[in-house]
């Protein structure tokens, strides 16, 4: 049992655990630093409700409908709330915690935060997404600036309880210190960082390999702000602007836009050259991800992807595989001379760089040699680790912050 002060509680809601690869690495991280680390998440189908996973305790609740609307939203993060914040009354009890660390979205967990710091807890809030932004390219109704206040408020508010922040880039440091008036030095860069353990090619699926003379590859989350109807149009454009057919896409994950994309490739004329997986399990995302020739991240501009450190960019680094991205600023921050950049959301352009990496065999080993050279050295969760217990050091044997909404930062 860890000692006083070195009891952590994590919360998500987005994901179940230990499916959020982040939050994952966090909590092994803490637990071999020495701390006791207790998980709530939703529940996956078939997952128990509790169990131990490598050290970390997991308490899970029934998940709740993934939201759709904006009542769909208020009624998939009530449920959660509510369902952690039962749960974690019992985790208080037994095993206990010290510390909450809460990752969003949503920025709802600062009212379980709020209630623990009564007790004398601390919050260490682990900022993955700028939900107003967010938010604000989700939905686009007469309703989206009353949701944009909303959400802004809710990462104030997160910020201003919060004894410790975590950022996952500069970007995000930025915003935390301009908008949600966040002090430096309460501030700590951890940027998402791929797991070399977990990312090591392996032997390509020839079944896969012989649909075409190019693979492509894109691996993530199929969400509006993801930018797969992008994919899908530069597709497009690289078969009929270009004369280009000699290609095959494997499109991998889940996402609530799915259905649409699919009729998306019909109408487009691309289902000979597309193929959506689904969820796949982690082997075979490995053994795709080590077939394909181009990974793709087609995410658009704006400014929300803008600010975001993109996982899948340093997945496909970790593999060795060359890049095809829209050119935003995080992008070339992580990705450097590993992606070649179309002019943002213009999808002919994307199509072309394609073009550029399918025709030139040379350019895409180099540019997969220097992108797993840049996880190698810098990127990894190795090096990133670090920093996360840097962190926990500065707020482990500090006392909890007692603050007042009257003293809050308004955003005007």
């Amino acid at each position: 049992m860890a000692s006083a002060g070195k009891r952590v509680l994590m919360l998500i809601e987005n994901q179940p655990y230990p499916q959020d690869i982040r939050v994952c690495q966090e909590a092994i991280t803490l637990v071999t630093s020495g701390y006791q680390v207790t998980v709530i998440s939703r529940r996956s189908p078939k997952q128990p409700l509790h169990e131990k996973i490598n050290g970390v305790y997991v308490f899970r609740y029934p998940s709740p409908p993934d939201g759709r609307g904006i009542l769909g939203y208020l009624w998939e993060y009530s449920f959660s709330l509510i369902s952690t914040f039962l749960i974690s009354l019992f985790v208080c009890w037994h095993p206990g915690f010290d510390i909450i660390h809460a990752a969003n979205p949503p920025d709802t967990a600062v009212f379980i935060a709020m209630f623990f710091k009564l007790l004398g807890k601390r919050f260490v809030f682990d900022h993955h997404d700028l939900a107003p932004e967010m938010f604000n390219i989700r939905f686009t109704s007469k309703n989206s600036r009353f949701l944009y206040r909303t959400q802004e408020w809710l990462e104030i508010l997160s910020c201003h309880y919060a004894d410790h922040v975590i950022a996952t880039n500069q970007s995000y440091k930025v915003m935390e210190i301009f908008r949600d008036k966040v002090p430096e030095d309460r501030i700590t860069i951890v940027r998402n960082g791929p797991s070399l353990d977990r990312l090591q090619p392996v032997e390509a699926d020839m079944s896969l390999k012989n649909k075409a003379s190019t693979i492509l590859g894109f691996v993530g989350v199929m969400a509006y702000q993801d930018g797969l109807d992008y994919l899908l149009r530069a597709l497009h454009s690289l078969m009929i602007d270009l004369g280009r057919s000699d290609f095959f896409c494997v499109i991998i994950g889940k996402g609530d836009s799915i259905a649409s994309l699919k009729a998306l490739s019909t109408q487009l004329g691309l289902d000979n050259h597309v193929w959506f997986t689904g969820y796949i399990p982690d082997a075979d995302l490995i053994c795709y991800l080590s077939t394909v020739d181009i990974c793709l991240d087609p995410d658009p501009s704006n400014p929300f992807n803008d600010r975001c450190t993109m996982v899948k960019m340093m997945e496909y680094m970790a593999m060795g595989k060359p890049i095809v991205a829209f050119d935003l600023p995080e992008h070339r921050v992580t990705a450097q001379e590993a992606a070649l950049y179309a002019r943002p959301n213009e999808e002919l352009d994307f199509a072309r760089q394609i073009v550029t990496l399918m025709d030139n065999s040379n350019l895409r080993e180099s540019m997969g040699k220097f992108g797993k050279n840049r996880v190698d050295r810098e990127l990894a969760w190795s090096h990133q680790e670090k920093h996360l217990q840097e962190a926990y050091a500065k707020i482990s044997d500090k006392k909890p912050q007692a603050k007042s909404l009257e003293k809050m930062p308004i955003n005007e």
